[in-house]
């Protein structure tokens, strides 16, 4: 690039080395500006740069300008604070969904929206995060090809897997292609969830999108409207433990009053919720009756009891004593 070309450019270069260089923590001087544009290969005066930085403050940009010796220039606020990349760093970091690799190349792109010496806060914080991440590299943009098949309001297709004994991929239905009808993305312990109208059992169902491979728009509008319609996401999400399906029952708990909070924490403020004596509280929720509820009350052992519908209270009990059987313990009356 000619010298009179790269003249043009710099105070977007100076531009650029206050937001590298500088934070409440970190100036840089007028000679440190004058010497970097150097190195960029532009000349430059000390009363051109005073005149560059009042361009600068009058652009926009949170500018202060210390006079105090050794005084200096540094970028006071910026689009996010350093708290909330912090914050952001850990959202992404923690996020199961997304792969190791993605991850990396997200807190990157986080990491250039505050200063160098922020960035290394940034690093650091992640060095200590140690979590679990998912394979699968395109789930990424799964997310948006689904968010996009919603927007034009078409179905889409997908192969569907799980993991073998030997950690391995393999295709459910032997490979067969998932056709279903996109409605909604929900986030769950975790984990995305894809919630769909399926054609074939004319059904709602849902999926996991780190599990699904080769999604693809289809060329059909959805189906399944007026069910969705009459849907809430949020509930079908509380009610839908660890999202395993089951049978919808509206259950009656009796707890310790101590539990008061798990209650309201797993099923919302809204809980039908009252003080059945000093010591519990009795609590109507509707759940999908599955293992997984019945794995969620044991983790609350004698704290908790189901107590209506019978049937579901009987089918708990048979759960559990089916537990007791792997340890020698089945066919004991209680």
């Amino acid at each position: 690039m000619a010298k009179t070309e790269k003249q043009k450019l710099k105070l977007l270069y100076i531009m650029q080395y206050l937001m590298e260089r500088t934070d409440e923590d970190h100036m840089v001087t007028t000679q440190d500006i004058i010497g970097y544009l150097e190195q960029c290969g532009i000349h430059a005066e000390r009363k051109s740069i005073y005149t560059d930085i009042d361009q600068l403050m009058e652009f926009g940009l949170d500018i202060i300008r210390v006079r105090e010796r050794p005084g200096g220039y540094y970028l006071a606020s910026r689009q996010f604070e350093l708290a909330e990349l912090k914050l952001l760093v850990d959202a992404v970091q923690a996020s199961r969904f997304i792969t190791a690799r993605k991850s990396g190349d997200l807190i990157r792109k986080l990491e250039s929206l505050c200063s160098k010496e922020q960035a290394r806060q940034l690093h650091r914080q992640v060095v200590v995060t140690d979590r679990n991440k998912a394979a699968n590299e395109n789930i990424y943009y799964n997310v948006d090809l689904i968010y996009n098949a919603i927007a034009q309001n078409a179905k889409i297709r997908f192969q569907y897997f799980e993991w073998s004994a030997e950690k391995e991929m393999r295709l459910r239905r032997d490979g067969s292609w998932y056709e279903v009808s996109p409605w909604a993305l929900l986030w769950d312990n975790e984990n995305y969830y894809l919630v769909a109208f399926d054609d074939r059992s004319s059904d709602i169902r849902h999926y996991r999108v780190d599990k699904m491979l080769k999604i693809g728009l289809m060329n059909e509008a959805r189906e399944g409207k007026s069910r969705f319609e009459d849907l809430d996401i949020a509930g079908y999400a509380g009610k839908t433990f660890g999202m395993f399906a089951g049978e919808e029952e509206t259950v009656t708990l009796v707890s310790d009053s101590g539990l008061t909070g798990v209650m309201i924490d797993r099923f919302g403020r809204d809980v039908a919720l009252r003080e059945q004596d000093d010591g519990h509280i009795r609590a109507r929720v509707k759940v999908a009756v599955s293992r997984q509820f019945f794995g969620w009350v044991a983790g609350l052992g004698a704290a908790v009891k189901i107590e209506a519908p019978a049937r579901v209270a009987a089918a708990y009990r048979e759960y559990l004593l089916e537990i007791l059987k792997q340890y020698g313990g089945g066919g004991r009356e209680a």
